[in-house]
């Protein structure tokens, strides 16, 4: 059985491999570590949770240090584009524990932060960035970053961030970086568009696949429950109570839905926390912290983050809304049964969502065994407590979006941008000048 010393990476990466207690590279590293050390492009695709950030980073960090350069201003080495914040997070943090032996420098560069502080760390020039599409390029606009001395470019989860709307910055992005580099697909699925897209950044691309494309994992309990809308919630409080549960992700479709739940489940004396594009970076960090550590141990998220969280021990995935997408099923229960381990992943469904239920089930070739409702399921549900109503509406805390501001969920905190690179807009002040001289010019068609 091939094992990591067999594959040619660097000794300070094996010795942190080693260290980690990794021996044996899971199927998506084998394969892909070979020819990624050989500089050929790849498009990776395999189910979250099997490896797939170690089978991109390894075999470049070793690239990287075999090939030392002096750092110039402004600009990196590698570049790995993620859809989300908190995924962007986990891959530096993978590339600074497998490459702490090497003398390598790892940026994590995201909207929901000031920005001033990215830019003093891109001064000096750093060898690997993480990005966020939309932020990236918020630093290319401002002059303080180039893309023009990249060897390597990842595009890490490139259906989410085709799903996200991050299209046309990835387009810009294509033009930006050199035509002479590796460029690296990974994905958990492969639809058609982003593989036309996939067709535009590769080149004589070695394709590998370790799994049937979108098929789920083998050690889910995959549950259907059938339910009426306005019954989910105290459904959900329910099962959450009588399962044996060591931490629980729960999906709805919406942000405000995920904030709904949240108050729900606290005011029947469930810790939870929820996380999404319109909370701040502090808070979405703070909620993450405390689903690790098992003192909130439900974490109610929308789809932003179904590719986002790597966090060990969920036992259970709630659907408590079907995606209307039904890659977004695979991605959704892909957070349990982790590293071996097994999960449970039940979802609530309406009768307004048996349709999505069919298309999950074709698409994964999997029939989901149907729970009945708890016993005395209505009279228990008279029994929960209401959430106490709000006294006066509350601002949104500092760094969150106004509601005003109509930005999709993938961008939030600048990681996505408005059509044509246009900022932040406020209505003028009457009679300001400025107001009449934007009107003249587009008026003008300028």
């Amino acid at each position: 059985m091939t094992k990591f010393t067999d594959l040619g990476l660097a000794a300070p990466i094996l010795e942190a491999l080693a260290a980690k207690g990794y021996e044996q590279p899971t199927p998506i590293q084998a394969q892909a570590i070979p020819p990624v050390l050989e500089g050929r492009d790849l498009c990776g695709i395999a189910q979250t949770g099997t490896g797939k950030t170690a089978a991109f980073a390894l075999p470049s960090l070793t690239r990287l240090a075999a090939n030392s350069q002096i750092r110039k201003p402004k600009s990196c080495r590698m570049l790995v584009l993620a859809p989300t914040r908190e995924l962007a997070s986990q891959i530096a943090e993978s590339f600074t524990v497998y490459g702490k032996g090497l003398r390598l420098s790892v940026l994590t560069i995201f909207g929901g932060v000031p920005i001033p502080k990215q830019i003093r760390a891109m001064q000096a020039g750093v060898d690997i960035v993480v990005a966020t599409p939309g932020r990236l390029l918020d630093l290319i606009d401002q002059h303080a970053m180039t893309l023009r001395d990249i060897e390597i470019l990842v595009l890490d989860e490139a259906d989410q961030m085709l799903d996200l709307g991050f299209i046309h910055a990835l387009k810009r992005i294509h033009r930006l970086v050199p035509q002479k580099r590796q460029t690296l697909f990974f994905s958990a699925t492969m639809p058609k568009t982003i593989a036309e897209l996939g067709e535009a950044f590769l080149s004589n691309a070695v394709k590998v696949s370790v799994a049937p494309q979108s098929t789920t994992a083998e050690r889910v309990d995959q549950r259907a429950i059938f339910v009426n809308q306005g019954e989910k919630q105290a459904l959900l409080t329910l099962k959450i109570k009588s399962e044996p549960i060591d931490r629980a992700l729960v999906f709805t479709r919406t942000k405000h839905g995920a904030d709904r739940v949240v108050k729900h489940l606290i005011a029947a004396g469930i810790g939870a926390n929820a996380i999404h594009g319109n909370k701040s970076q502090p808070q979405r960090e703070r909620a993450l912290a405390e689903f690790r550590a098992g003192t909130s141990p439900i974490l109610v998220a929308t789809d932003i983050a179904a590719r986002g969280i790597d966090v060990g021990g969920v036992s259970h995935v709630f659907n408590f809304e079907l995606p209307n997408v039904p890659e977004q099923y695979v991605h959704r229960i892909g957070r349990t049964a982790r590293a071996g381990r097994e999960g449970i992943a039940i979802s609530f469904v309406a009768d307004d969502e048996r349709a999505y239920l069919r298309q999950i089930e074709k698409l994964t070739r999997v029939k989901l065994a149907v729970d009945a409702l708890p016993e005395n399921f209505l009279a228990e549900m008279a029994k929960l407590p209401k959430p106490k109503p709000d006294v006066r509406p509350t601002q949104p805390e500092r760094g969150a979006r106004r509601p005003d501001q109509r930005r999709h969920e993938g961008g939030a905190g600048g990681e996505q941008r408005p059509a044509g690179g246009a900022g932040r807009r406020f209505p003028p002040r009457k009679g300001a000048v400025g107001a009449h001289r934007g009107a003249v010019r587009k008026t003008s068609g300028r």
